[in-house]
C-alpha cells in the first residue's frame, strides 16, 4: 500500500475521456494505470464521459471509448457522464459568485459583440503541489490573471467542471497526462474556493508517435478495437500498454492482469517521454498467443480452414511459430498454407527436378518411391518427429537437397512451404501417399 494514501481512505480513481475525437494510446494508458493503481488498493475505478463540449461530442466516439475499455477488461465501478452533473454546477457556480470567488465578466468578443462570461477572482501568490510522479511543484498564479471558469451560468469550462464532478465522486488520485500539469494550479484554487480537499496528483510522461512526435486526437488516434480487428489479444495490449513508461525495477517483459496489479507502482513511472513501438507489440502478443491451447487459439482467432477441424489443430503449433497476429494466421491459412487442406496439388516437373543436375527423372523418381515405402509403414497421423527420425537418414546418405526438394514441392505444390516432416504430420499418411503417387505420375 501506498505509504501517502490517508489512513483507511478508498482509494478512488478516474478516467475522464471527452468524446470529441478518437482516443489514442496515450489515453488509454492513462486509464490503465488508473485501472492498476485503484485495483491494488483495492478501491474504485469509474468513467467519466465529459460530454459537455455538445457542439464537438459525437456518440461514435463514446461507443468507441466504450468498446475498447471493455475489450482491454478495465471495468469500472461507476459509469456518469459530465453532463448529467449541470445542475450542481450551476449551484457551484452561484455559490462562488455569491461569496467574491467568481464574477460575472461582460466582455467583447468578435465584431464588438457583448457577451458575459464567470471568471475566478485570482488571489494570486504560489501554489504548490506534490505530484506522486514528479515531486512538488510550485507555481506563481499571479500571472494567470482572473481566468474564465464558464461562458455562462449554465455552461462551466473544463477547470471548473472537473474539480466539481471529482469533488462529488470522492477521487482521490487524478492520473493524467503531463500537458494538464499547467491546469493543476487552476483546480486546486477551485477546490480551495469550494472547500474541497485536494486529491493526490499523478502526472504521466506523454507517449510518442514512432517519429518522436506528441500524440493527439488528430495525429495517432484510433480505437482499441483497431487492434483486436488485427488479431491482438486484450492481455497483450494490456502488457503492452502498461510497460509504456512503466517497468517494475527488472527486464521482465510478460504479465498477466492479475501480476500488474500486484506489481504496478505510481513511484516507478519514469519522467521522459515513452515512445509506442508496434513492433514490440507484435512480440507481446505473440508471446501471449503461444500461451494459448490449441482450442483456444482456435475459437479466439475465430480462425477457420477449408476443411478438417482435426487438421487445423495439427497446424496451430505451426502457425504460433510464424506469426504475431491472428490476422497474420488466417492470411497464411487463405494463403501459404492452403495445401494443407487441399484435395488437389498441381505439380510442374520442372521445379520438382530443379534440384537434379540435368533433370534427372529417375533419381528424383527413386528418392520419391523409397521416401513412400517409409511412410507407408507409419500411422495415420505420425509426429514430426517419427517422421523426421525415419525419413532424415535417407536424406543425408542420398543429399538432403535431391531428397528433401522433390518430396516438399511433392506435398506441397509451392516453393515455399514447411519442411516435409511437418507436412506429413499434418496432412497423414493416407494423403500424403496420394500426393506422392500425383508427383510420379508427372515424372
Amino acid at each position: 500500500m501506498n505509504s501517502d494514501l490517508p489512513h483507511k481512505e478508498v482509494v478512488h480513481t478516474r478516467f475522464a475521456p471527452s468524446p470529441t475525437g478518437f482516443l489514442h494510446s496515450g489515453n488509454y494508458r492513462t486509464a490503465v494505470f488508473s485501472f492498476l493503481f485503484a485495483k491494488q488498493h483495492e478501491g474504485l475505478f469509474s468513467l467519466r464521459i465529459e460530454d459537455t463540449d455538445t457542439q464537438r461530442s459525437k456518440k461514435e466516439y463514446e461507443d468507441a471509448i466504450i468498446d475498447s475499455l471493455t475489450w482491454l477488461g478495465l471495468t469500472w465501478d461507476t459509469h456518469t457522464r459530465q453532463s448529467e452533473n449541470r445542475q450542481r454546477h450551476r449551484e457551484l457556480l452561484k455559490k462562488l459568485i455569491a461569496s467574491n470567488h467568481a464574477y460575472i465578466s461582460q466582455e467583447t468578443g468578435a465584431g464588438d459583440e457583448r457577451k458575459e462570461v464567470i471568471r475566478f477572482r485570482n488571489p494570486g501568490g504560489i501554489v504548490s503541489f506534490i505530484d506522486i510522479i514528479r515531486g512538488e511543484v510550485s507555481v506563481d498564479v499571479s500571472d494567470l490573471g482572473d481566468f474564465v471558469i464558464a461562458k455562462s451560468i449554465d455552461e462551466p469550462i473544463f477547470h471548473f467542471a472537473v474539480v466539481v464532478d471529482d469533488a462529488d465522486a470522492n477521487i482521490t488520485h487524478i492520473i493524467r497526462g503531463e500537458d494538464h500539469i499547467s491546469n493543476t494550479p487552476r483546480q486546486i484554487l477551485i477546490q480551495r474556493a469550494l472547500g474541497f480537499s485536494t486529491p493526490q496528483y499523478a502526472h504521466l510522461p506523454l507517449i510518442l508517435a514512432p517519429d518522436h512526435s506528441k500524440l493527439s486526437k488528430r495525429k495517432g488516434a484510433r480505437p482499441l478495437t483497431v487492434y483486436r480487428d488485427m488479431g491482438i489479444l486484450p492481455e497483450a495490449l494490456l502488457n503492452y500498454l502498461a510497460l509504456l513508461g512503466w517497468n517494475r525495477g527488472d527486464d521482465r517483459e510478460f504479465f498477466s492482469r492479475e501480476e500488474l496489479i500486484k506489481a504496478f507502482s505510481l513511484e516507478r513511472v519514469q519522467k521522459s517521454g515513452a515512445q509506442f513501438d508496434e513492433t514490440k507489440l507484435l512480440s507481446i502478443n505473440r508471446h501471449w498467443m503461444r500461451q494459448l491451447s490449441v482450442d483456444e487459439y482456435i475459437s479466439r482467432g475465430a480462425l477457420n480452414a477449408p476443411r478438417e477441424s482435426e487438421r487445423l489443430h495439427r497446424v496451430v503449433p505451426l502457425l504460433k511459430e510464424r506469426v504475431h497476429t491472428f490476422e497474420q494466421a488466417q492470411e497464411l491459412l487463405n494463403g501459404e498454407f492452403s495445401f494443407l487442406f487441399e484435395k488437389i496439388i498441381t505439380i510442374d516437373r520442372d521445379i520438382l527436378l530443379k534440384k537434379e543436375p540435368l533433370g534427372n527423372t529417375e533419381t528424383t523418381r527413386t528418392h520419391l518411391v523409397e521416401i513412400k515405402k517409409k511412410i507407408e509403414t507409419f500411422s495415420e497421423t505420425p509426429t514430426f518427429e517419427k517422421v523426421h527420425d525415419t525419413l532424415m537418414p535417407y536424406a543425408d546418405e542420398k543429399g538432403r537437397a535431391q531428397v528433401l526438394w522433390p518430396l516438399r514441392y511433392a506435398l506441397s505444390g509451392a516453393t515455399h512451404s514447411p519442411d516435409p516432416f511437418t507436412i506429413i504430420s499434418i496432412i497423414g499418411k493416407k494423403e500424403s501417399l496420394q500426393r506422392i503417387d500425383s508427383a510420379l505420375a508427372v515424372l
